[in-house]
């Protein structure tokens, strides 16, 4: 008896098929709609002309775009052929997208003409770029699709089949492509259904960075599979993001964001008249989120539920329960329903073993939303999997009731005296002190200790905090040698395209000094 690969279904063909006058996409602030039914057309015209241009199963078709819900359109036209969406963060340089570019070769990228000065400094080979404005305006991109005859019917294909690549986003050096599957995103948007209140009457408000595994997978993706609506918001706007909470004709129910996202709505004029009512599911990714922080917006109604996931995993791997916010803040919940954990320590000839609750080590994932390895990188594939399980690279603490909570990257944590310091602990500390905007802490060469704590912190604006005072507001609170020995104030912490600070760039700005 043979076992047949399960197929993968068309999400959007289906959909049109069983609730066609539904919303599927909104667009912010273009105010462009579209139902399944229209949907499905437009990706089905999509789909046709990419087949015109030569366009294979298995071959790449790259989005270079600020958000759009014509990104959307393009990734599911690129699934009804067999192809593979390749994901293009636009706020790399050209020789950055020269790397991804000459790594993935790509057949077509449809870019959005605001990045024509980076597009024209990009010499890696692609056979056709494909322009758009992004909101439906006139464009090669658009006279295309409205010129070709919609393919309703996709190409079979099976869960293990490769549908998307996604470079990991480089915060300790060159990007590797992450291979994602059509199972990947099965079982994430199982996931989500049970773990994320995930539904057909669900809204999501998508103001993250598609080309980014929390933009398109958190809730994008899941809610389309669901039959719900998304909003699209061109480019994340405090003010219009808590306009489109209060709109009761969008009404907004899930929404990610991160911890610089949520500072800034926080910090808005609007925000005390704004309507958080229809908001149920709020996500916070990419970084831990402060205490004070999560516990502000408690009190203004937003239960800010932390999150953890990463491209490798399709960001489906953890979250925390409403229920336990903001009572288990700091904790990045349990594991949702299609993804294994476990906490491994190495031992000095080089084995591992699995460690003790309560104890730290390196978090070690397995299950069907976890990638299959890299493109073409077997280095990388060696360095990483582990008799099947995918190495993090992040340090987590299980407790005795099974909540995982994430203490740091493992090349961020240092070691001082011989004790190991991870800095989201000391930054989770500094973060109550209402004068800071944003703070990290690396650690830097100690001719005593070997490596001692560094401070680097941005100021609210007109906010005054001296060093000796930081270091006060520590004491008491942090064991000795967790204190930050030196303090380094800076206008703004570099950051990389998802939010999070690019501690490799400050080690190298702040270790010699």
């Amino acid at each position: 008896m043979t076992h047949q690969a399960a197929t993968v279904i068309d999400w959007i063909c289906w959909n049109a098929g069983n609730t066609p006058d539904a919303t599927a996409t909104v667009e912010l602030p273009s105010g462009r709609s579209q139902s399944y039914a229209q949907m499905h057309d437009r990706v089905g015209r999509i789909a046709s002309w990419l087949l015109e241009l030569g366009v294979k199963p298995g071959d790449r078709v790259g989005v270079l775009a600020l958000n759009s819900v014509d990104t959307l359109d393009i990734v599911f036209a690129t699934w009804r052929i067999g192809a593979v969406h390749l994901a293009l963060n636009f706020r790399l340089t050209a020789p950055e997208l020269d790397f991804i570019i000459g790594n993935a070769e790509p057949d077509v990228i449809i870019f959005d003409r605001e990045l024509t000065a980076t597009v024209e400094s990009i010499t890696a080979p692609v056979a056709h770029w494909i322009e758009t404005d992004g909101q439906g305006g006139e464009s090669d991109f658009e006279a295309r699709t409205a010129a070709a005859t919609p393919k309703h019917t996709g190409t079979d294909k099976n869960l293990d089949e490769l549908c998307m690549l996604m470079y990991s986003s480089g915060t300790t050096g060159q990007p590797k492509g992450v291979q994602i599957t059509h199972g990947n995103l099965l079982f994430s948007n199982l996931n989500a259904l049970s773990g994320a209140a995930l539904g057909s009457d669900s809204v999501n408000l998508t103001v993250m960075p598609l080309f980014h595994i929390g933009g398109l997978n958190v809730f994008a993706a899941p809610t389309l599979y669901a039959g719900g609506k998304v909003v699209v918001m061109r480019a994340f706007d405090p003010g219009a993001t808590l306009d489109a909470f209060s709109d009761p004709g969008l009404g907004i129910t899930h929404f990610l964001g991160v911890p610089a996202i949520f500072n800034a709505l926080r910090d808005h004029p609007k925000n005390p008249d704004a309507d958080l009512s229809r908001v149920k599911t709020v996500i916070a990714g990419a970084e831990a989120v402060p205490e004070a922080l999560v516990t502000w917006w408690h009190q203004r109604g937003l239960s800010i539920q932390e999150g953890y996931g990463m491209t490798e995993n399709v960001a489906s791997a953890v979250i925390l329960p409403k229920a336990d916010v903001p009572a288990r803040v700091g904790s990045a919940g349990k594991p949702l329903r299609h993804i294994e954990f476990k906490v491994m320590r190495e031992l000095d000839n080089g084995g591992w073993e699995q460690c003790a609750d309560g104890d730290a080590g390196e978090l070690w994932c397995r299950g069907p939303v976890v990638t299959p390895g890299y493109w073409r990188r077997a280095d990388a594939d060696e360095d990483t999997f582990v008799d099947g399980w995918l190495r993090t690279g992040d340090i987590g603490i299980r407790d005795t009731e099974g909540f995982y909570s994430i203490e740091d990257r493992v090349k961020d944590m240092y070691i001082s005296g011989g004790e190991n310091v991870y800095p989201a602990e000391i930054e989770n500390i500094l973060y109550e002190l209402t004068q800071i905007r944003e703070v990290a802490v690396i650690g830097v060469p100690d001719e005593r200790w070997g490596e001692t704590g560094c401070a680097i912190v941005a100021l609210q604006e007109g906010a005054d905090l001296s060093a000796e005072e930081l270091r006060a507001h520590c004491q008491g609170k942090l064991a000795r040698y967790k204190l930050p020995n030196h303090v380094q104030f800076t206008d703004a912490l570099p950051r990389n395209a998802t939010g999070k600070v690019l501690k490799y760039q400050l080690r190298q700005q702040w270790a010699a000094a």
